[in-house]
């Protein structure tokens, strides 16, 4: 079981009241929860991504510790920025593209 943080933008009320029921919320939009074994957390992210069509200009990134992964977390992403991850030097880092490449 390990910490895992959910950070939301735009997302309905339905989906703030899910979260909230599951993890604290510790600033608008930002839910944690210190020991969320990885079932529990794959139910959570099944419900965030059965709902998130439903959502309009929404995002979600959700991180946990993953020792196996480059830079010891793992991170799942909804929504728009689109967002790439890449390693460098082993750490993870997120690219958002420009406005000319968007286009």
């Amino acid at each position: 079981m390990s910490m895992t943080v959910v950070v939301t933008r735009n997302v309905s009320a339905r989906v703030r009241g899910f979260l909230a029921s599951v993890m604290l919320e510790l600033a608008p939009g930002v839910y944690s929860a210190p020991r969320i074994s990885p079932a529990v957390r794959e139910r959570i992210w099944t419900v965030l991504a059965d709902w998130f069509p439903n959502e309009e200009e929404a995002s979600i990134v959700m991180l946990w510790q993953e020792r196996d992964m480059p830079g010891g977390q793992a991170v799942r992403t909804l929504g728009t920025p689109p967002i790439a991850f890449a390693q460098v030097d082993g750490l993870i880092l997120a690219r958002r593209p420009t406005p000319t490449e968007a286009k």
